[in-house]
Order: C-alpha cells, then sequence, then structure tokens
C-alpha cells in the first residue's frame, strides 16, 4: 500500500472544464478514499462470469467462478477493485448521493491512476479484477472517453488480462460504448428506476431511450461478436460476460409484480445476465423521497432476488408468482414455498417419475439436487436417506414429494397445516423476523439480504 502512495503523490495534471484547482490536490490514495466510498450503493457486483487464461504476454487472468480479495475503503472485503471514475456529476438525480447539489468530498481520477491502482493492488494480490463506474462529469461523452481511456491502457499498455466490468454511461456516443465493450469482460447500463414515470420524477436529466439505447447496441454487439467468432475464430471478443443492470427498489410506489415484470422482460428482450436490486437508502435525506421508518426495504430486496432466481433457473413466470390482485411477496416464506401452498393441486411429487423442472417446484430441491436425483434413480430406487445425501431440504420437501409412493411421514396436504409447519422452521423465516419481528436490517448487517453475488435462493 505504501509503495502506491510513495509513487504517486504527486499532484495530477489531469484538468476538466470548470474545475477549480484547489479540486485537484488529493492524493491518490486520498481519492481511493473518496471513489471506493462512493461506489458502495452500486450493487452489481458479481462473479465474473468469463474464463480467460493469460497468454503469457500480460499478467492476470479470469476465472468464471468467481473474484475474491478486494478491500473497499471501509475495510469490507469485496471481488473486485470497486471503484467510481468520478464522483463529480452534472446531473442532479434526487435518489443519488453524488448528485450534483450533493454537499460532498469530490474527486476524479485520472486514466493512468487508474491503471496504477488496478496493476498495483493486483500484484499485491488484493484483487482479480476491476469493477468500473463514474458520476457525469462535464457530458456523457467526455465521461466516457476518460473511461475508454483507462480500459485502453490497462489491457494494452499494462498488459492487464484480468476480469473488468465497466458501466456504460447512456447518453454516450454508441462508438465509445462499442471500443469500451471490446476490452471489458462484462457491461452494465443501470436502468435506475422500474418505470419510465418513476424515472421522470426522480431523474429527469435521464431517460428510457438514453438507458435502453446502449443496452439494445450492447446486445446486438454481443450476437454479432459471436458470429465473427464462429468465423474468425481470433476475433477480438465484444464483452464476452454479458451485461446486466440494476434498479433501485423502495424509492417510488412500484409493487413486485410490476418490478417483476420488468425484470422478466429485461431478460427476455435484452438477453441480460443479471437484474440487481438496489434498496432505496435515503442517502440524501430529501423530503420528497420516502423516509422508510425501519431503514432500507432489505427484507423485500431479499425477496426479489430469490423470485429472480426462480426465473432464471428454475423456470418460473412472474404470472405464477404474483399478480394484480397479489403484487408483493409474502413477507414470511420465500416465494418458492409460497407458490407450493398456494398450488398444492400439483403435491405430492413422486421421485421416481417427475421431470425435472417438476422437481425443481419442488421447496427444498434445487437445481442440483433435482440433477442428482434424475441421475441417481436411473440405477437404483431412492429412499428419504438417499435424498439427504443428494442435497435435498427435506424438513421443507418431506411435504410435497413421495418415494415409491409414500410420504416421509403422515402429513396433511392442507395449506394452513403446511404453513405452521414450515413456519416453525426457524431457518425458513430470515433472522431479523425469527428474533424481533418484522424490522428491515441495517444496511450493512452481516447477513446475506443485500445485492451481492452471495445471494441465493432457499431450496
Amino acid at each position: 500500500m505504501n509503495a502506491i502512495t510513495t509513487a504517486t503523490t504527486a499532484p495530477s495534471s489531469y484538468t476538466h472544464a470548470g474545475a477549480p484547482a484547489s479540486r485537484l490536490s488529493p492524493s491518490i490514495m486520498e481519492k481511493l478514499t473518496i471513489l471506493t466510498d462512493a461506489a458502495k450503493y452500486d450493487v452489481a457486483c458479481t462473479s465474473s462470469g468469463i474464463d480467460r487464461s493469460g497468454d503469457g504476454d500480460g499478467i492476470g487472468n479470469t476465472l468464471a467462478c468467481g473474484i475474491c480479495h478486494s478491500f473497499s475503503a471501509d475495510g469490507r472485503c469485496v471481488s473486485l477493485l470497486k471503484v467510481l471514475f468520478t464522483n463529480e456529476c452534472i446531473f442532479n438525480c434526487a435518489y443519488c448521493r453524488n448528485n450534483c447539489n450533493s454537499d460532498i468530498p469530490r474527486a476524479t481520477f485520472t486514466p493512468e491512476e487508474i491503471c496504477t491502482l488496478t496493476i498495483e493492488f493486483y500484484r499485491r494480490n488484493y484483487i482479480e479484477g476491476l469493477f468500473l463506474s463514474s458520476g457525469i462529469i462535464v457530458s456523457p461523452n467526455y465521461t466516457m472517453d476518460l473511461i475508454y481511456q483507462a480500459l485502453y491502457r490497462l489491457r494494452t499498455v499494462y498488459r492487464f488480462q484480468g476480469y473488468i466490468h465497466v458501466k456504460a454511461i447512456p447518453g454516450a456516443d454508441p462508438l465509445l460504448i462499442e471500443k469500451a465493450g471490446f476490452l471489458a469482460d462484462r457491461m452494465s447500463v443501470n436502468l435506475e428506476l422500474p418505470t419510465a414515470s418513476a424515472l421522470k420524477q426522480l431523474a429527469p436529466c435521464k431517460s428510457r431511450r438514453t438507458i435502453l439505447g446502449p443496452m439494445r447496441q450492447i446486445q446486438n454487439g454481443i450476437v454479432h461478436n459471436k458470429h465473427e467468432m464462429i468465423e474468425y475464430k481470433k476475433a477480438p471478443r465484444f464483452v464476452p460476460a454479458g451485461q446486466s443492470t440494476q434498479m433501485i427498489i423502495g424509492a417510488t410506489p412500484e409493487n413486485d409484480f410490476q418490478i417483476m415484470s420488468v425484470a422478466e422482460s429485461l431478460y427476455q428482450k435484452f438477453n441480460l445476465k443479471r437484474v440487481f436490486y438496489s434498496a432505496f437508502v435515503n442517502v440524501c435525506h430529501d423530503e420528497t423521497l420516502p423516509m422508510l421508518p425501519g431503514g432500507p426495504p432489505l427484507l423485500r430486496e431479499h425477496r426479489l432476488y430469490q423470485a429472480d432466481w426462480l426465473l432464471r433457473y428454475y423456470h418460473f413466470t412472474v404470472e405464477e408468482l404474483l399478480s394484480a390482485d397479489r403484487p408483493n411477496f409474502n413477507v414470511y416464506l420465500d416465494p418458492k414455498c409460497d407458490w407450493a401452498l398456494r398450488h398444492l393441486e400439483f403435491f405430492p411429487v413422486e421421485i421416481h417419475t417427475a421431470d425435472y423442472k417438476t422437481l425443481l417446484r419442488v421447496p427444498g430441491i434445487g437445481a442440483k439436487s433435482a440433477q442428482r436425483i434424475v441421475k441417481a434413480r436411473r440405477g437404483c430406487r431412492l429412499d428419504f436417506p438417499d435424498l439427504k445425501k443428494a442435497g435435498v431440504v427435506l424438513k421443507r420437501a418431506l411435504y410435497f414429494i413421495t418415494c415409491s409412493g409414500r410420504m416421509m411421514y403422515p402429513v396433511k396436504l392442507e395449506e394452513d397445516y403446511i404453513c405452521r409447519n414450515l413456519l416453525s422452521d426457524r431457518t425458513q423465516i430470515p433472522r431479523d423476523l425469527r428474533e424481533e419481528g418484522y424490522r428491515q436490517l441495517s444496511l450493512f448487517d452481516d447477513v446475506s439480504h443485500g445485492g451481492e453475488s452471495n445471494v441465493r435462493i432457499p431450496v
């Protein structure tokens, strides 16, 4: 760490229009403190989703299984060097801590400083890659060009071959986004809010058109590049790990049905890898925005992530989980258990005859355990101890399955009876509910209710 400080404490010569000279004085480590803290509300930080070995001519590689060993300014371990290029911004989004009217310390890196930090942290084995977002400085084009310069220097001058996730700036020249896409592994464009009306209300400087435009460009570029890769195997890869997005929930009155319908549409129309849900935090203390008495809606965020997992990997649709008459998720039960209780006509499921997709819908059976069941039953008859060895959570599944026509215990296939028993399972209810009744968690409670990639659906 000291090597970084001593090597780069000279004032930067970088300037931008209208910036007073006093704004250029912080050292690179002071900037790092400000800009990693400013990035903590951006939750789109996940495993890389791409394998790439070093070619021997540079440093670093990328593993699809995930990235680790990075530290933010407040000491939390995160998967990447997650930082903003700048927290300066010309926009006045009401929900954003970095909006132009906020009275906060400001800092801006130069492209060379981004490279120095990434390489020096990598050499110390603190990180395996970079997550780079930014406020809007001067203009979207100006900001996107600075980001591109940083990526270009990392890839060509420093020969860095590790993982890079970069935010595409809405409103920037499509050519700049394309050039950045050939240098990044993953790109994302923040949807910000679930509906166009919410965006108009809280961020009138942004529009659905400027957000969905680059999202569509990235999608088309990925498809076109795949065809090029088939024809020319050494063609440069464009955003090989795909794209993601993020939306804030709780700042505007959309219900869960509306939010999940938007997410489902994005998956279908833009082939996104991931939609992230960020519980609204009134960091600006704006009186026009909700002041939620229990704090950020993290339990709601948790349920949205669980439902999102069902959409992506368990073959559910939004209409199966929610409806206009029932627009919000059950506080006390995860979406999969809640669906099963409302559709007892599909149960019990016979383990030896049910197909893979049917097994996925059984509470307590996840994707891996369903695969193991399908494989194991080809050679032998399974019993409940075998299911437990395969990873099935029997304390939830036992109400919904039979083995050779027999249930594990004599149970009633009645909604109230099963619900009471499921709720008696202390692990079914999030810790904040089972210990103190319903309250919202602190934003940084050490429990998997947040938006990071370790959120998994209870099976």
